[in-house]
């Protein structure tokens, strides 16, 4: 029987950063609860002129592959579909990754491996949601509202109850959710105060390469989808209001992310390229089913050692906020305090929305936009990480090149 075994000590971070590809665009749509401001659009129409702005940020005349993370969507490879309405080319190719709520980042992850492995072309990478748009799936005539994300014999909550489940395992008050839901609104509402999210946004508009789902309908003008819908005046007074989601728990609508549309992508280039953000390490990991939202927390801690580092060392952190109570487990995890000011610093999904394809690639997208947008010097690091139904997480360490 053959024994692998790792064939190198672990590489240094000069090393790392010598082979990391690097992103060097990451732009997003406007993120819509389902329903409401993007609910026209298809996942094509949402992530064709993104791509579209990537290139006109950094143009180039090769794209090798085009990487899109979706879970719900209508299947068909919409990577494809959208690079197509894109004007990408009937040459570019296009594969669609479905991790659940680590699609985005995995798309990246998936891209830059690509490249790291030998092929030095540059690739977008990114991720896409409409449940607005969504077909009903069945099994035999039966709607059901997901695929299961364990077998038979495993535990298999949906995402509400084993965020229930968490906050009541880590005694997770309802005082602290209500109070991190309510800080990301606040975060969030300060940002689009000062246009922190402007250079980041793309408006959609039709066209005929990216059609409303229905033809007839009158599209949202431009100026109507680049704001995050999602965001409010919300404070924890008027959180602790909110009627608890289960008898006797603690999380309710209001610490807990809203369904929704919006597409989010990069554009990957190889080792060397500048400025922008070098990926450096990257881990996926299993974790307790049951328990899903902890899969971040041993995610980043892999990734961290892999780059010979620690959360101290860390300048921004970008986590999905899928319910106050799985965030505020991670953070409890690694360490790190409710109000620690490098995570989530614009505020996260539980403001913004989460278009759970896209969120991973959306998290990149933030840390583009915090810290290469806004100057920080090269060598300046940060982690985009989510947790994912089923017991996964997935966590990649970014250094700022220049």
């Amino acid at each position: 029987m053959t024994e692998i075994r790792s064939a190198a000590p672990s590489p240094t971070r000069q090393e790392l950063r010598e082979r990391a590809p690097v992103v060097v665009a990451a732009r997003r749509t406007a993120i819509g609860t389902r329903g409401r401001s993007l609910a026209e659009y298809t996942v094509e129409a949402l992530a064709a002129p993104v791509f579209r702005a990537l290139l006109a940020d950094v143009p180039t005349t090769v794209i090798a592959d085009v990487v899109l993370g979706n879970c719900l969507g209508p299947g068909g490879n919409p990577a494809r579909v959208a690079g197509l309405a894109a004007g990408l080319g009937v040459t570019v190719p296009g594969m669609t990754i479905d991790r659940q709520c680590g699609s985005g980042l995995a798309a990246v992850i998936e891209a830059a491996t690509a490249i790291r492995a030998g092929d030095e072309r540059p690739r977008i990478a990114g991720g896409v949601e409409s449940p607005s748009t969504a077909p009903v799936r069945s099994i035999n005539g039966v709607p059901y509202s997901r695929a299961p994300f364990a077998p038979h014999g495993f535990p298999d909550p949906d995402m509400v109850r084993a965020a229930e489940d968490l906050a009541a395992n880590r005694s997770i008050s309802r005082e602290r959710q209500d109070a991190y839901a309510a800080r990301s609104h606040r975060l969030a509402q300060a940002a689009v105060a000062r246009g922190a999210f402007d250079d980041e946004l793309v408006a959609l508009a039709p066209s005929t390469s990216t059609p409303p789902a229905d033809a007839h309908a009158v599209a949202t003008p431009p100026s109507s989808n680049l704001r995050d819908d999602g965001i409010g005046s919300i404070s924890p007074s008027i959180l602790a209001r909110f009627p608890a989601l289960f008898p006797g728990g603690t999380l309710t609508a209001g610490t807990s992310s809203r369904i929704s549309d919006g597409a989010a992508a990069v554009l990957l280039a190889p080792a060397g390229t500048a400025p922008g953000l070098a990926l450096l390490t990257h881990a996926t990991v299993g974790c307790d089913p049951a328990l899903p939202g902890l899969g971040a927390a041993p995610a980043i801690q892999q990734a961290l050692e892999r780059a010979g580092l620690t959360t101290d060392d860390i300048a921004a952190f970008e986590i999905v906020e899928a319910f106050a109570s799985q965030t505020l487990a991670v953070l409890d995890e690694l360490g790190l305090s409710d109000d620690d000011p490098r995570v989530c610093a614009d505020g996260g999904a539980l403001a913004l929305g989460h278009p759970w394809g896209a969120s991973g690639a959306v998290s990149v997208v933030r840390l583009f936009s915090r810290l290469v947008r806004s100057g920080a010097p090269a060598g300046t690091l940060g982690i985009a990480a989510a947790s994912v139904g089923g017991g996964l997480g997935v966590a990649a360490v970014f250094e700022v090149v220049r």
